[in-house]
């Protein structure tokens, strides 16, 4: 500040007086303003992940109860830890968990699982460290709520070029019903989405490192090679890991391995290659298939480990007297998986909650996830016509009936101005929720689309931004702009505060509860 520290007083009068006042602030800015842009690409993404976390782990192990598929996933997990496959339980297990002392009375016996293990070995690592209880099935889902709030505020920043956009898409998801309920809840679909995201971010590092070695001048777009690309490695590792926990992540695995090479051919381009689609096809598109499907199949298959392992799980013997080509063990899994195939293909008992996908973007048919009426003067209730305490999977409506428009704003800007970043989030939303519209028999549920949150905040960000304006147009466009961007934005918070009794299970008057019942398909 040696040029800041002493401001002599000027001859000319108060309005030179003044104009170097003004000078001493402009120069104290230019030395403020680069440390604010090395670092504000990380203080604002830690922050709002701060502020995700502390709603995310608060009160986290309430209600003791198993809410809904935690009567599951978080048994299973407990049985992989402890026997290195899923063994069964008898009917009324949950009772003697919850009571006190705990009865934990796990059989040995194998049981049929329809989902691959690794989304319960996540969960079986809070268990370890914290034991079998509601706080230790959560707290691993909490962790990858809050920590893919952190990674959606690095990738918006990332993608957009603007660390005011990549924090306001991860503020958003901070505030988002369906990701709040789901970080808080002992089940696999959070963990499915944080690898998912991740994946998505070490595409988008391996893109710019890519575009950076085609960037110098001399280089051939048609015969340079790429070598070794460890971020995206790293995204075929995730989207393994994804699979790993559904197979729903299977869809989303081919489609971010068309993105990648389409990137590898538009940056051969935009680096002068005279035939970059040729040029993709002979030296990016194999690496590429190595990189994304041969790394998620090893790591589906490590992911196994433990019913390999051992000798206990189903189907583990299924071979040992079938003649057949392979060791016995591999061919005992693969009918295992076949099984698994038939089950998650033709389900379709039906259920109160199940829903239609062409409902879930405005979150027609939310699911009640628990629920249970309170009498007055239970549990702190006054009201005369009694209390309700619930847990609903519904996304925040303002943020979701927002995303609707943003999602025609991005197609819009992809197809009209050729925007790769809107290509990118389009990808991944079609990735995930166009798939099960060929599943529209089954018995699904609209909090899958957990995994589609964060590219929906990403569309919405990327309208308030367009809202916003560009640098450099007129300062009352950037004002109304930006009132009307921050407007959306408080109104969504504004929303999620309303609702957050139905996210929590707290306990609140039954009128109460009807006043936040919108539609009659949300009961």
């Amino acid at each position: 500040m040696a040029e800041t520290a002493v401001i002599e007083r000027p001859a000319g009068g108060a309005h030179a007086q003044s104009a170097a006042v003004r000078s001493s602030v402009l120069l104290e800015l230019d030395r403020r303003v680069p440390w604010l842009l090395r670092n504000g690409g990380w203080l604002g993404p830690i922050a709002v992940a701060l502020f995700a976390g502390v709603l995310r782990f608060w009160n986290l192990g309430y209600p003791n109860a198993f809410v809904f598929d935690e009567t599951y996933y978080p048994k299973d997990a407990w049985s992989l830890l402890h026997q290195g496959y899923e063994g069964t339980w008898p009917t009324n297990a949950n009772e003697q968990i919850l009571a006190v002392p705990q009865v934990i009375p796990l059989g040995d016996s194998p049981a049929f699982i329809a989902h691959p293990p690794l989304g319960k070995w996540v969960i079986a690592f809070g268990e370890f460290v914290f034991g079998l209880h509601p706080f230790g099935w959560r707290v691993m889902l909490a962790l990858l709520g809050t920590l893919s709030v952190l990674m959606l505020a690095r990738i918006g920043t990332r993608l957009f070029g603007s660390a005011l956009v990549g924090c306001t898409a991860a503020l958003l998801m901070s505030v988002d019903g369906l990701q709040f309920v789901m970080s808080r809840t002992g089940l696999l679909d959070g963990v499915l989405m944080f690898f998912v995201l991740g994946a998505f971010g070490c595409l988008l590092i391996d893109r710019d490192h890519t575009r950076a070695r085609l960037a110098p001048d001399g280089v051939d777009g048609d015969t340079v090679r790429l070598g070794l690309r460890p971020w995206r490695l790293a995204a075929g590792l995730l989207l393994g890991a994804a699979c790993s926990v559904k197979w729903t992540g299977a869809p989303i695995l081919v489609a971010f391995g068309l993105l990648t090479v389409l990137w590898d051919q538009a940056g051969r381009r935009a680096a002068g290659a005279r035939h970059p689609l040729r040029s993709m096809l002979r030296r990016d598109a194999l690496p590429a298939f190595g990189s994304m499907v041969g790394v998620a199949a090893l790591t589906y298959l490590a992911s196994w480990t433990g019913w390999f392992a051992t000798s206990g799980g189903y189907d583990r013997q299924w071979a040992d007297h079938r003649s057949g080509f392979g060791p016995a063990a591999f061919r005992s899994w693969w009918h295992y998986q076949s099984e698994m195939w038939h089950f998650n293909t033709t389900l379709t008992t039906p259920h109160t909650y199940q829903s239609n996908p062409w409902s879930w973007l405005v979150q027609g048919r939310p699911v009640s996830m628990y629920w249970q009426p309170v009498g007055t003067g239970q549990q702190g209730c006054t009201a005369p016509g009694g209390c309700t305490t619930q847990i609903l999977a519904l996304g925040t409506p303002l943020l979701w009936w927002t995303a609707c428009f943003a999602l025609l704003y991005v197609l819009w800007a992809w197809f009209f101005r050729r925007d790769w970043r809107s290509g990118a989030v389009l990808c991944a939303v079609a990735a995930i929720y166009l798939p099960w519209f060929a599943y529209q028999h089954r018995t699904i549920f609209s909090f899958y689309m957990v995994v589609l949150v964060p590219f929906l905040c990403l569309a919405v960000a990327q309208l308030l931004g367009a809202l916003l304006g560009p640098p450099g147009c007129p300062p009352r466009r950037r004002l109304y702009g930006g009132l009307a961007a921050g407007g959306i934005v408080l109104a969504i918070m504004g929303c999620f505060l309303y609702f957050l009794p139905l996210y929590t299970a707290q306990v609140i008057p039954m009128t109460d509860w009807q006043d936040r019942m919108w539609f009659t398909s949300w009961i």
